[in-house]
């Protein structure tokens, strides 16, 4: 399986403006850092929960259908499937229509299921299937739960205080425990 990131989101659930409050800086000099400080703090937020904040679309590509038909997704929660297509062996594309699947997108761990007789074998062996989807809490920052809009900003202020190269497993290299713990809720469970 491969997952690419096709459109990122339009915007941040953190703007500058709403960071630079938050770590009381006056003017205008650091709003690129701040900026990139909230980007690195959104994809680490989403990396460590496997939610995606704000509206993003992506591909997916499988060599072959999962057993049972059933694909799960590395991500959630998803809002939409664009598009379904499984190639042939000179690569020729065949879209499978969307009353041909089922898409559970809203599940602690999102899956797609292709209904039995309607999976199209793809002929090449490597990515012969390829799933475009919608993936996010919604298109507005305000769509993103505060605790997390809340630990976003934390880790703003803690990489904006932590500057300097940090050798990975230091402790000033630690995320902040109360990140984690606004994080929390939102974790998904794994036994």
């Amino acid at each position: 399986m491969t997952l690419a990131l096709m459109s990122g989101p339009a915007l941040e659930p953190i703007s500058v403006s709403e960071a630079k409050a938050h770590l009381r800086l006056d003017g205008n000099a650091e709003d690129l850092l701040v900026a990139s400080l909230i980007v690195t703090s959104r994809l680490h937020v989403e990396a460590a929960l496997g939610l995606a904040l704000i509206a993003q679309s992506w591909r997916m590509t499988l060599d072959r259908w999962p057993e049972g038909g059933e694909v799960r997704f590395p991500l959630r929660p998803i809002s939409a499937i664009t598009s379904i297509t499984v190639r042939a062996g000179d690569g020729t594309p065949t879209t499978i229509a969307p009353e041909d699947y089922l898409l559970d997108g809203h599940a602690l761990r999102p899956r797609l299921i292709v209904r039995e007789g309607r999976r199209r074998i793809p002929g090449l062996p490597v990515n012969g299937i390829e799933i475009v989807f919608g993936a996010g809490l919604g298109d507005a920052a305000e769509d993103v739960p505060q605790p997390i809009r809340h630990a976003i900003l934390l880790l703003v202020a803690h990489w904006y205080e932590h500057r300097d190269p940090l050798e990975i497993g230091s402790a000033a290299a630690a995320i902040p425990p109360a990140v984690s713990e606004l994080l929390r809720p939102y974790r998904e469970v794994r036994l």
